[in-house]
């Protein structure tokens, strides 16, 4: 992502001091792209906000993902599936999407993981 003052140097080049595009992406080490797309847009700032987060493919399996979770929490340590392992299990049952469509609904998992590796002190 381009940050404001970069955007100004390209523009500036660009308009002012009437440099071409190759010669920009070389002085900044940008791409050709991003210098173009920062010439002919009227704003100094790139933004992109996506107000709703689209899933497409998990959207009618968030039922079974959310059963296959509960029940896997249920079971003793030893015997948990990990995410791979419910993700296949989804899998056999029909699900066509993808491993990580499966993943970034499930941060619990992920937040345990991470409870379990940092470092504890020894002496208070």
């Amino acid at each position: 992502m381009l940050v404001v003052e970069t955007i100004a140097k390209i523009r500036r080049a660009f308009f002012h001091q009437k440099k071409p595009i190759k010669a920009i992406c070389r002085e900044l080490k940008i791409s050709r792209k991003a210098v173009r797309k920062a010439i002919r847009s009227e704003t100094t700032e790139f933004r992109y906000e996506r107000g709703v987060q689209p899933m497409p493919k998990l959207g009618s399996w968030l039922e079974q993902l959310d059963g296959l979770l509960a029940s896997n929490e249920d079971k003793p340590a030893r015997e948990r599936l990990t995410l791979i392992r419910v993700f296949e299990s989804l899998r056999d049952l029909g699900f066509d999407g993808g491993y990580d469509a499966v993943r970034l609904l499930t941060p619990r998992a992920g937040a345990k993981r991470a409870e379990r590796r940092r470092p504890r002190l020894t002496f208070p």
